[in-house]
């Protein structure tokens, strides 16, 4: 190692794993030189996390002990007399006959479908909704619904303790949910 690294290295203060250069101005100051929205979004980040493994946690301890199940993913925007609602809502009923539960977003059209066929049948109907501003909420058929604030945790559900999967028609929510299944099944990490 040259003098200009040993410089390099001795420039810096440690923090934990954080590494800071030394000519970095005093906390201090650069929170006087920061906007209070800026200063505001980075002390929230590391508490983020903290809200993510929350919601991992109760997904987790949620469906745990659900049983095999199948994962349904399909349009919110089928209505009763839609041919794939009437098939979805077949669908979940078969599944729970043959002692499967249903794991569906929770909300409206296909999903609500699934999880009505289900539960009318005896089932277990679960359903994962996602925090949306001006969208879903949990449909009346579901008997184990979980509310996530962020996709990728919900996404983590769906797959986690999915022994298969069923897709319907639907739109870009639909496919990142495809998508993402078929992902993990061509890595072999499925599994959880």
């Amino acid at each position: 190692m040259d003098e200009a690294q040993r410089r390099g290295i001795a420039d810096r203060r440690r923090a934990g794993r954080l590494v800071v250069p030394s000519e970095q101005a005093p906390a201090d100051r650069m929170l006087l030189e920061r906007s209070a929205i800026e200063e505001l979004s980075h002390h929230a980040d590391p508490w983020r996390v903290l809200r993510i493994l929350s919601e991992f946690v109760e997904g987790f301890d949620a469906l745990n002990e659900v049983g095999p199940a199948v994962t349904v993913f399909g349009s919110a925007r089928s209505h009763p007399n839609d041919p794939y609602y009437i098939a979805g809502r077949k669908l979940g009923g078969a599944l729970a006959n043959r002692g499967f539960a249903v794991i569906t977003g929770g909300g409206p059209g296909i999903m609500e479908a699934v999880n009505r066929g289900c539960h009318e049948a005896g089932g277990l109907s679960v359903g994962c909704n996602i925090e949306l501003p001006h969208e879903q909420s949990l449909n009346k058929y579901v008997d184990l619904g979980v509310e996530f604030r962020y996709f990728f945790v919900r996404k983590n559900m769906f797959v986690k303790y999915a022994r298969g999967f069923v897709i319907f028609p639907g739109g870009f929510g639909t496919l990142d949910e495809l998508f993402e299944s078929l992902t993990l099944a061509q890595t072999g990490t499925l599994s959880g």
